[in-house]
């Protein structure tokens, strides 16, 4: 045979071996794909449960009772998102090292740390003891046995192969801990108070004009300032800023969303074209590949709920039916207490407590570590609450720093309070639901098609004692930590059927008779939406996906208002049109547009140059990463005479219109060798994009197999719209945004529209993996289905569950 022939036949062998290898892949792959037709067994069922998919991969469930209803829910969520329940659990509980390896160290040290795992370990023990009781315990067990039959009978995701993942049943205890990771995504005190602290400790009260430390009693859609004494703790803040940066990147290491805020509105029927009162909702969290919510409509003869879950959840979050409806905003309130304690001196393990020297307890945790031995940490507890850097190693010589957190500090039963807003048909029932939300907090917005429309700020509010501000670390060993019980949940803030006829929920400090101290968002976002809805005319579905789309802010225009001579005076001839462009701007985020791209290089510049010599990297990159920086900058704008324009590295003193002219400069020589020379291609849609990520695509070249982006997209940080960029230099990739979007009017709820920001399924190559992330991204709705006539008129898939 010559060698040509030989290397013919040998090519030929190869391509035959790569087809069959090719032909495998596939079928393997094939195999872990969400199976919507046919029957399966699930055993604990008493009757067969129907499964109809509409063309989105929404399940629409008819159970005969709750138990079977719950299970089959459990079974056909882990069959979708499985891989997102598992490392949810294992983020949570400190577990993320044992699959991904030594990089996660930190990560889990920090979270077991938190006393999560300990608290929901003490939940689950309770909750055991009540499953035989109808509600919501008994709903979760049926729907864990749900997600364990199906791990247990269907091939392992295809993410477990690659992480080397072992199966293992999910219990009640996982789902108590993703509670308590949500809480704990929630506060925004962990990266905010260190950085209010070092300010307060380091540079003084004149550096501090800047921030927002006043509480807003009548609500920020309408001060009393509380004096900060110069601080105690210098050695407290470089340890809590080592903890912040830790806690920033545990979920971008784990690919998990965090929540970051949201919009909510109800309007009554008197101001609508049905009569009746419309709901709409966004809550705004980071994108992930698989999204954070999953669908699914649930029916039995006695209950039906279209819902948005979570993962392990059993429990809608939000949700609708012919009767009624909620959606949640996050309510910003400040439920973290960090506190230093005073450490006796003849003996390390006692603190000062209430006039005498208290002993910290301590336990011990195995920590495990893929391709490493095994770590032990020593996590101390003070009266107080778990001492948080115990998650840091080396940092015993400090002074232990304990949080105090009202998910560790109250009874909380959230499960039992989203259990009966899901059956709250009537004002009575959703309130007395919405009491027993504790941590974290959450504003509900409700409505019903009764008529009735109304909105409670549900948290377990502490007592604190008068005059303390609880922005900056406090003293352990004085009174100021001490909590003397909790307020009833009838002095929250909450509006039912107010007079003006409508509710808008944004974040914003809400009025209330009770200050409420917090980490709250810029009011602009609200103030935008209030104006809106305030007007004369009458709202529907289709007009009320404007508001939702909404992409102007006064922020921007009110920031750059008090330097627009300066900026003028540092642009040169040929700059001078783009400084023109920003005084023009009406703050709108417009895809076209070029003013939200030099105003976001600009502030990035300004804040860079203005913050960072006094502030140090590690401190000014933790601020950059909180709320409190949107608050000050139009106050520092507005301050000619801030301590802050002076460049702490130069011998001469800066005045701010040198720092400026030199953000000015900077801004335009970033722009021109990121975007080119030509400004006219500066366009808000090339630099702003979204990419729903997942945990494997952080990896090269996995990414192109598991992401799904990048999209360009409108809005922006803070708008209505909020596809929110982080501060910082161009490009901007969105980090957080609407979750969804839900319009429902209760003249025809059965109309409702709603969106998943990718798909319903997290397996990929499924068709329900990135099926919505083109509507999301394009302002497009899809409808919501819930008559049986639609239901049946647009089944992709029938499934029925046997015994």
């Amino acid at each position: 045979m010559s060698v040509g022939r030989w290397l013919k036949r040998g090519a030929l062998t190869v391509a035959v071996l790569a087809a069959l290898g090719a032909a495998a892949a596939a079928w393997h792959v094939h195999q872990k794909l969400p199976q919507r037709d046919g029957e399966l067994q699930l055993s604990g069922l008493s009757a067969p449960v129907t499964v109809r998919y509409d063309e989105w991969g929404v399940p629409h469930i008819d159970a005969r009772n709750e138990d079977d209803l719950y299970r089959a829910l459990g079974y056909l969520h882990a069959q979708d998102r499985l891989f997102q329940m598992e490392m949810l659990r294992r983020l949570a509980r400190g577990e993320l090292a044992e699959v991904l390896g030594p990089k996660l160290v930190d990560t889990d040290r920090l979270f077991r740390a938190l006393g999560i795992r300990q608290r929901a370990d003490e939940l689950a023990a309770a909750s055991a003891a009540i499953t035989a009781q109808p509600g919501a315990t008994r709903a979760l067990y049926a729907y864990l046995d749900g997600v364990n039959q199906y791990q247990a009978t269907r091939p392992a995701p295809l993410e477990f192969e690659v992480l080397g993942i072992p199966k293992r049943p999910f219990t009640a205890a996982d789902t108590y801990s993703i509670a308590g990771y949500l809480a704990y995504s929630f506060a925004a005190a962990f990266r905010t108070e260190p950085a209010l602290t070092a300010v307060r400790d380091q540079l003084g009260p004149d550096y501090l004009r800047i921030f927002d430390l006043d509480w807003h009693p009548s609500g920020v859609l309408e001060p009393q300032a509380l004096d900060a004494p110069r601080g105690r703790f210098p050695d407290v803040a470089p340890m809590l800023a080592r903890l912040a940066a830790v806690g920033d990147q545990a979920a971008a290491l784990a690919g998990l969303p965090q929540f970051e805020g949201s919009n909510a509105w109800v309007v009554s029927g008197s101001r609508t074209v049905s009569g009746k009162p419309l709901l709409a909702g966004d809550p705004h969290i980071a994108y992930s590949a698989p999204a954070v919510w999953w669908e699914a409509h649930l029916r039995t003869p006695q209950f039906e709920l279209y819902g948005h879950h979570l993962a392990l959840n059993p429990m809608a979050l939000l949700g609708h039916n012919r009767r009624f409806g909620w959606s949640l905003t996050m309510f910003q309130n400040d439920d973290v207490d960090l506190i230093a304690e005073k450490v006796n001196p003849a003996n390390a393990n006692e603190v000062w407590y209430q006039g005498r020297w208290v002993a910290m307890t301590a336990r011990q945790e195995t920590l495990k570590v893929k391709g490493q031995p095994d770590q032990v940490l020593t996590l101390r507890r003070s009266p107080h609450g778990p001492i948080v850097n115990d998650a840091l190693p080396g940092d015993r010589g400090e002074r232990p720093v304990a949080m105090w957190w009202a998910f560790l500090e109250t009874e909380n039963p959230v499960l039992d309070g989203f259990y009966r807003l899901g059956r709250a048909d009537t004002l009575d029932r959703a309130r007395d639901a919405a009491s027993l939300v504790h941590a974290p907090g959450l504003n509900i917005v409700w409505a019903n098609a009764s008529g009735d429309i109304a909105w409670w700020a549900a948290a377990k509010l502490p007592q604190r004692p008068p005059g303390v501000n609880p922005a900056f670390v406090l003293d352990g060993a004085t009174g100021e930590a001490d909590k003397p019980g909790f307020l009833p949940f009838s002095a929250n803030p909450h509006e039912e059927n107010p007079a003006r006829g409508y509710i808008v929920s944004a974040n914003f400090q809400p009025t209330g008779d009770t200050p409420v101290p917090g980490y709250y968002n810029l009011a602009e976002r609200g103030r935008r939406l209030d104006g809106l809805l305030s007007q004369g005319k009458r709202w529907d579905i289709h007009n009320s996906q404007a508001l939702q789309l909404d992409v102007q802010t006064d922020y921007g225009p009110r920031v750059l208002r008090p330097i627009i001579p300066l900026l003028r005076g540092s642009a040169s001839v040929e700059e001078q049109p783009l400084v023109e462009a920003l005084v023009r701007w009406n703050g709108a985020y417009k895809a076209d547009a070029v003013a939200p791209v030099l105003f976001q290089q600009f502030t990035a510049e300004l804040l860079r140059a203005a913050l960072k010599d006094e502030l140090g990297e590690a401190q000014f990159e933790n601020l950059r990463r909180t709320r409190a920086l949107d608050h000050a900058l139009p106050r520092l704008m507005a301050d000619a005479d801030s301590p802050w324009w002076d460049d702490r590295s130069t011998p001469q003193r800066e005045t701010q219109t040198d720092i400026v002219r030199r953000a000015w400069k900077a801004t335009v020589a970033h722009l021109q060798a990121t975007l080119g020379p030509d400004s006219g291609t500066w366009r808000w849609d090339a630099v702003h994009t979204l990419t729903h990520e997942h945990p494997l695509g952080r990896q090269k070249p996995l990414d192109r197999i598991f992401n799904v982006g990048p999209f360009p997209v409108p809005g922006g940080h803070e708008v209505p719209n909020n596809f929110a960029q982080r501060n910082g230099s161009g490009p901007w990739p969105v980090v957080y945004g609407p979750s969804t979007r839900r319009l429902i009017d209760f003249a025809r709820p059965q109309e409702a529209l709603g969106v998943n920001p990718v798909g319903q399924s997290g397996v990929w190559p499924d068709a329900h993996y990135a099926d919505q992330a083109a509507l999301l991204a394009q302002g497009r709705y899809r409808r919501e289905w819930l008559d049986e006539a639609d239901v049946r008129a647009h089944s992709n898939g029938l499934l029925v569950l046997k015994p």
